[in-house]
């Protein structure tokens, strides 16, 4: 014999703000840019101030728009009229613009050994100092395989001798740092004075 499913219950979604017919006080304070078109339609002018509620609700629909309140906590609440599916369009608009223009840090990673030579400190310096340009942070440290754990003082003298180099783009936010089986030091880069 075949089951049954339970039909799953239906997902209420809540406005933002309360609109029309949601708005329950009997007194509102008006704002809002287009109070000329509720001033043809009142007969009256409408300048920002308290209304009733009805009054308020009847304009709104005569122009087609809706009373939505955008301050619930003032007393008595603030309300616009305004077309609101225009409003909520604009306002993720603009959120997802704010969004874009953050920015995300970037983490390089340079790897040493203990005994790094001369040639490839100067070509991890060269590479440091182009992701620290483009505004990256750089982590760097020296990793140390079995027994070269007890060369501590090397790496940590590798990694003073990487921050000296570096130290015109970017900066240290700590001195070198053992960690398990590494030496870590993260450097920042400096901000860029504008000329």
């Amino acid at each position: 014999m075949a089951r049954l499913r339970k039909a799953r219950p239906s997902r209420v979604v809540e406005a933002l703000h309360r609109i029309n017919e949601l708005i329950r006080v009997p007194r509102i304070r008006l704002v809002g840019d287009n109070l000329g078109d509720l001033s043809e339609v009142a007969g009256k002018e409408v300048v920002p101030d308290v209304y009733g509620t009805r009054e308020v609700l009847e304009w709104a629909k005569k122009v087609e728009l809706d009373l939505v309140e955008i301050s619930p906590k003032a007393d008595p609440p603030v309300c616009r009229v305004i077309d609101y599916k225009k409003f909520l369009y604009q306002k993720k608009k603009k959120e997802k613009e704010l969004k874009a223009k953050t920015s995300k840090t970037v983490i390089k990673e340079i790897r040493f050994g203990p005994n790094t030579d001369d040639h490839d400190f100067d070509f991890k310096v060269r590479h440091a100092l182009k992701f620290l340009e483009e505004g990256a942070k750089v982590k760097a440290y020296v990793h140390f395989r079995g027994r070269t754990i007890v060369f501590k003082d090397r790496g940590e003298l590798l990694l003073l001798k990487f921050l000296s180099e570096l130290e015109e783009v970017g900066a240290a936010e700590a001195l070198p740092k053992m960690e398990g089986r590494r030496m870590i030091v993260m450097i920042s880069p400096k901000k860029k004075k504008k000329k």
